[in-house]
């Protein structure tokens, strides 16, 4: 026996919203970085910080259960929307994400990070915030200029940490699948109800093996007061301008709609203009993923770092090779984890001393070959 078609979807959780704010020009993001890090305030000493991963791996199989309901649909022979194409023509970029964010995310180090205090975020890390609005009002299209001026202005207010400025790639990264995720999430449930509203017209038109349905047998389906807009358009689309005997169930269907506070027609545009931005955010988001593969993120890492600023405006740190500039930051990070001191506090006092401003006793064990007028005899 054939199970009624529900109409609805009230088992289903809420569906969440995209991740897109007011499309901001690169001044007015600038503006958005400052006015961001003046209001973020992050949790002191060791309060419980959310995880990450179990989050990224749960929109992981999201997005691989659409991308097989979406690769079920062409083999069907099924119409998809744009966005749905996107996706599943570009898996494989989405996949290699994946792959990369799991690599490069250590169990333990985002809990090192700053984490935010409060918001919708609370308790993931602060960097996760910073990415999270730089990919909302960008909607999801990533240009690495419009980071690095981003990333500055932010700095003026608030200098972010070394370990912050490298986990930005990986919170990048995850709040672009977050998004997509999102995206996938409303891809699937539409391609549902269009389908669910297929059925439906295929009964009130006697195209099944059923006999047409009666209008009161369709109302004692009715158990959710609010139609799905892509079950409504489809049906919509489906029964107008049929036979005068489906007209009672196109009269039903204009009732609903009427007591939802729109019409048909509304609701057509509605969807149009909904499809049409999901397809903008799907394209960005792939595109952005490609990207940022592509960057050199370490060469971004320094031209946005104050402690590399620091060292380079005083030393010759700039002309050392990559090992050598990471080793200084490393002992940087430590001897500001193990002290009340931030690190450009740390950089500035190995700067001031190795330029003879602090006076220092050195141990007599010291290194031959290290120089005391370099702040890496001091780190």
């Amino acid at each position: 026996m054939r199970v009624p078609i529900p109409i609805f979807f009230p088992s289903l959780p809420p569906l969440e919203d995209p991740i897109r704010a007011e499309l901001f020009g690169i001044e007015r993001l600038a503006q958005h970085a400052a006015s961001l890090a003046a209001a973020q305030r992050v949790i002191s000493g060791v309060e419980p910080r959310r995880a990450l991963l179990p989050r990224i791996e749960a929109n992981g199989a999201v997005l691989r259960d659409a991308n097989r309901v979406i690769a079920e649909a062409l083999l069907e022979e099924r119409w998809i929307t744009p966005a749905a194409e996107w996706l599943v023509d570009n898996f494989f970029v989405v996949d290699e994400q994946l792959r990369e964010i799991r690599d490069d995310l250590p169990l333990g180090f985002y809990r090192e990070l700053p984490a935010l205090a409060e918001g919708h975020l609370a308790g993931y890390p602060r960097v996760y915030g910073i990415a999270w609005a730089f990919v909302a009002h960008t909607d999801s299209r990533f240009d690495p200029e419009t980071l690095r001026r981003f990333v500055r202005e932010y700095q003026r207010v608030q200098p972010l940490t070394i370990g912050e400025l490298w986990a930005l790639t990986i919170s990048l990264r995850a709040v672009l699948v977050e998004n997509l995720r999102r995206m996938a999430d409303a891809i699937v449930r539409g391609r549902t109800a269009r389908r669910e509203a297929d059925a439906l017209a295929d009964e009130f038109l006697g195209l099944g093996t059923r006999a047409a349905p009666t209008l009161a047998a369709v109302m004692a389906r009715d158990d959710n007061p609010r139609l799905v807009t892509a079950f409504a358009v489809e049906l919509v689309q489906r029964l107008r301008d049929q036979d005068p005997a489906v007209t009672p169930a196109l009269a039903w269907l204009n009732q609903r709609l009427a007591a939802q506070g729109t019409t048909a027609d509304e609701i057509a545009l509605v969807e149009h203009q909904r499809q049409a931005a999901m397809t903008v955010t799907v394209r960005n988001v792939i595109t952005s993923m490609r990207l940022m593969s592509a960057l050199d993120w370490t060469a971004f890492f320094e031209s946005v770092s104050l402690v590399d600023a620091e060292l380079g405006a005083r030393s010759n740190f700039a002309a050392m090779d990559f090992a050598s500039r990471d080793a200084y930051r490393h002992a940087i990070e430590a001897l500001a984890r193990g002290s009340a001191r931030t690190e450009l506090d740390v950089t500035r006092q190995a700067l001031a001393r190795a330029s003879g401003q602090l006076a220092l006793s050195f141990d007599a064990g010291a290194s031959d070959d290290a120089s005391p007028s370099d702040p890496g005899f001091y780190l």
